[in-house]
């Protein structure tokens, strides 16, 4: 009788040290990304330094860029996760007839985070303060662009004698989630995702290595960054909220009002073909219910234009806005130096 071993047992260091090595890699690599990252901002920043300057609120700094001079002062609004720069081809010109001024909301561009929920009624509120701060004094002729307009809309109903007109640029409508087909909610899903992707990716510089950062310097300094990123996914889940707050805002009543809309015939490449044209007739109809808000409303539509009024079509955000800087000084009442 013969006696056999029993077989050992296999060791499984090895399979401890490859994943050990995996780890080890996979560290790196995002300590890579987050060097590659920093060093990349940095560099945009001290290549295309902020315009303006940033003002204590409280806690936490705000940053707005003015310039020019007159009154009444033109506030521009941005879009969901926009920054001041995508005003930067009409500032400029607005300057050359009264005061204007860009910001950056809280926790986007320059400014800093605020601990508020990222709904239009505390930003109306954030705004207000930020004006006090930079001794800004009102009256303001107000320019929201898209989700900027429930903003604008919102400052007005919190400090309406603050407001000497508005303009809204390609506004979005308060109804516009009831009113646009069915099917464009089962693509709001993959929208959150990508924002948050970039949220989450931002940090370790993958946008940035995918190009999916802005092009334009000023721009790509000022949004190409993890808190940017982080407050676009914040508004972005305000929407709904922002959205109903707005509605119960009511009419501006003869409030100097200029609508502008984006051509009819430049559907957006976002959507499916089947959905973009039943989208847009949806979006035309809002718009002109936007010019109706105020009994001096008007609408015009900015040809060859997308959305982004103000990048594609800048004489036309220039020309509204100084349509409604005139009349809101013709219906300002004199100061005593003017009456004597």
């Amino acid at each position: 009788m013969h006696n056999t071993a029993a077989p050992s047992v296999p060791s499984h260091s090895w399979l401890r040290r490859i994943v050990l090595v995996v780890l080890v890699f996979v560290l790196a690599l995002a300590a890579a990304g987050v060097i590659y990252e920093n060093i990349s901002e940095a560099r945009d920043r001290r290549f295309n330094p902020m315009d303006g300057r940033r003002f204590d609120v409280g806690g936490y700094k705000m940053h707005i860029a003015c310039t020019g001079q007159g009154s009444p002062a033109v506030i521009l609004e941005s879009g969901l996760g926009d920054t001041y720069a995508s005003w930067r081809k009409v500032q400029p010109q607005i300057a050359k007839f009264t005061r204007v001024c860009s910001y950056d909301r809280a926790g986007l561009g320059y400014s800093d985070s605020s601990s508020q929920p990222r709904t239009s009624k505390v930003i109306a509120g954030e705004l207000h303060t930020s004006l006090q701060a930079a001794g800004i004094p009102p009256p303001y002729v107000l320019v929201g662009h898209l989700t900027g307009g429930y903003d604008v809309r919102l400052y007005a109903s919190l400090y309406r004698n603050e407001v000497a007109g508005m303009v809204l640029v390609d506004a979005s409508h308060p109804d516009q989630e009831n009113r646009f087909p069915p099917e464009l909610k089962g693509m709001e899903g993959s929208w959150q995702r990508e924002a948050e992707f970039l949220e989450y990716t931002m940090p370790f510089g993958i946008p940035r290595l995918l190009d999916l950062c802005d092009e334009e310097p000023v721009q790509r300094a000022a949004e190409c960054n993890w808190h940017s990123a982080r407050e676009a996914v914040a508004e972005l889940k305000s929407f709904p909220e922002s959205a109903a707050q707005t509605a119960a805002t009511g009419t501006l009543g003869d409030m100097p009002l200029a609508v502008l809309s984006h051509d009819p015939d430049k559907l957006s490449g976002d959507l499916p073909a089947d959905l973009a044209k039943p989208t847009n007739d949806a979006w035309e109809k809002m718009q002109e219910e936007l010019g109706r808000l105020s009994t001096r409303g008007t609408q015009v539509i900015a040809k060859n234009s997308s959305h982004y009024i103000q990048i594609d079509r800048p004489d036309v955000v220039i020309e509204a806005v100084r349509n409604v800087v005139d009349q809101a000084r013709a219906l300002q009442p004199a100061s005593p130096s003017q009456s004597n």
